[in-house]
């Protein structure tokens, strides 16, 4: 193939659709894939995920060569494997001579900052293209973020539901007559709340090759391989979807806060792995849920929510990532210094809703959304442990952890560390939180309803130590302030009770150390 064009495919770039491909001939075009080691080890990512990520790709590559194009793929295990993007594409292009490179901007800014500097190290021309597949351009984000005092997604939201017409009727009103319903999306779980289970697959043969590759060179990385069933291929994935519009979008609205000990999908959609591979296009699936309303198959507040998480959230990170970038990665308005406890590691803490969700993360390589937020990031911020190794641990453990979705919902959401660029408040809660919304408290060692001493929940004193500690910066919030005006109503021996407890708490606990991350 004389002077082809290259196309290097990223492992979280599985679609047919890309930009990269579409309008090239098979045969003029060699496509480049490549699992380096860098990628797996830059943090030590949980085993699920490598797995995953390296068997998609595998699969899509198998998927491109029996459609006809010519695919150059580099395994992990071959030992001729130079372990960098940049190291692979310089072998590529010595051996296929390409006329130009052609490949989609990266997701991450490392990865990114590495592509940039293509043009200057290859003698081939080298195009790099935006990635079409998410709504909103970067420079549209920075249109839109202009010359705002804040940055909230509500607002963001609303102008993709214009840009999509997604929920929008004929005179260009929300459907229903308002943007966002999430007032009926709070519902605490009922007793005996449970959910269809998901489809989950066996490893086949590919599947099972990466396991063992992965099983040994990467055996002292976080996380179980005995559970893997991911979807590694657009049909097993459009499977998942097909189920959750059939099964589950109806009550995941209702029920997307609530937490079941032992449940660990409930009615959630479980594509995020899918759609940040590549495998699933987050546009077709909005439109999917929307349908589903139309049908009458789906109540509007879960289609809204929903499509929110995707065209609002997931857009809005993506874009508020890449304008903070790369100082959002030092962040610590609230200079956070304590280390990361050992038991985000081991699970082994007597706490039952921290216990429960760190199970789920080391058997499964997830946990839904609250979870994340409200137990695991809620103990996090109340603790005051560092943003950084927060970061790591929320980037290894997670399936579909990737640094431009991860880092702005931990550090800026979770965190609070950039001091409210994008959350309007730290989301601080006590155990009455956790108590409404799981089932978790009931065979815990702690009682929520015991405020400080023996017994005692911990988020309750630490709640109050958090707020203490942060009075400067968060009295003249006007969403947190009053909470200072039953601080004060305590008393000083009260304070004191909840300030000791909390130090008492604290002091007894273990941190990892760096190792179990990097």
């Amino acid at each position: 193939m004389p002077d082809p064009v290259l196309v290097p495919i990223l492992g979280d770039q599985l679609s047919r659709n890309l930009a990269s491909l579409r309008g090239r001939t098979k045969d003029d075009t060699v496509i480049l894939m490549m699992e380096v080691r860098d990628e797996a080890t830059y943090v030590k990512h949980h085993k699920q995920k490598i797995v995953l990520i390296f068997s998609a790709m595998r699969h899509f590559a198998n998927e491109l060569r029996d459609a006809g194009w010519t695919v150059d793929y580099v395994q992990l295990d071959n030992k001729d494997n130079s372990g960098s993007f940049t190291g692979e594409v310089a072998r590529a292009i010595e051996e296929h001579v390409p006329r130009l490179v052609s490949v989609v901007e990266a997701g991450e800014w490392r990865v990114r900052e590495d592509i940039d500097q293509w043009a200057d190290k290859f003698a081939c021309k080298v195009e790099i293209l935006r990635d079409d597949r998410f709504v909103c351009s970067q420079s549209e984000f920075d249109d839109w973020a202009e010359d705002r005092n804040a940055l909230r997604m509500e607002f963001f939201y609303r102008e993709m539901r214009r840009k999509t017409g997604l929920l929008m009727t004929e005179d260009g009103k929300p459907e229903g007559g308002e943007w966002n319903y999430d007032s009926e999306n709070r519902k605490p779980p009922k007793e005996g709340l449970s959910a269809p289970e998901r489809p989950k697959f066996e490893p086949d043969e590919i599947t099972q090759e990466v396991i063992a590759l992965v099983e040994d060179r990467f055996a002292d990385h976080f996380g179980a391989l005995d559970s893997f069933g991911w979807p590694v291929t657009r049909a097993q994935a459009e499977e998942c979807a097909d189920a959750f519009f059939a099964e589950r979008i109806e009550r995941f609205g209702p029920y997307q806060d609530a937490m079941v000990a032992g449940e660990d999908d409930l009615f959630h959609s479980m594509l995020s792995t899918s759609i940040n591979l590549g495998l699933l296009d987050p546009l077709e699936l909005c439109e999917r849920a929307e349908q589903a309303y139309a049908d009458g198959k789906a109540p509007l507040n879960s289609v809204e929510g929903f499509i929110r998480q995707i065209i609002g959230w997931r857009e809005y990170v993506r874009g508020f990532y890449w304008r903070q970038m790369p100082h959002l990665q030092k962040a610590n308005a609230l200079n956070a210094q304590r280390g990361l406890p050992e038991f985000y590691w081991t699970g082994e803490t007597d706490m039952a809703c921290l216990a429960d969700c760190i199970r789920s993360t080391r058997d499964n390589a997830h946990a839904h959304h609250i979870q994340r937020l409200m137990v695991l990031g809620n103990f996090c911020l109340l603790a005051g442990i560092n943003p950084r190794e927060v970061q790591d641990w929320y980037l290894v453990v997670y399936a579909d952890a990737y640094e431009w979705v991860e880092l702005p919902n931990v550090s800026a959401m979770i965190l609070y560390a950039d001091g409210g660029e994008l959350a309007s408040k730290p989301y601080a809660a006590s155990g009455n939180y956790i108590n409404k919304m799981s089932n978790y408290c009931k065979e815990c060692t702690y009682s929520p309803s015991k405020k400080t001493g023996e017994g005692a929940c911990p988020f309750n004193p630490l709640y109050w130590h958090f707020m203490d500690r942060h009075r400067d910066r968060l009295e003249m919030n006007n969403r947190v302030g009053r909470v200072y005006q039953n601080w004060d109503r305590m008393g000083e021996d009260r304070q004191k009770e909840y300030l000791d407890s909390a130090e008492a708490f604290l002091d007894q606990l273990k941190p990892a150390g760096k190792a179990w991350a990097r």
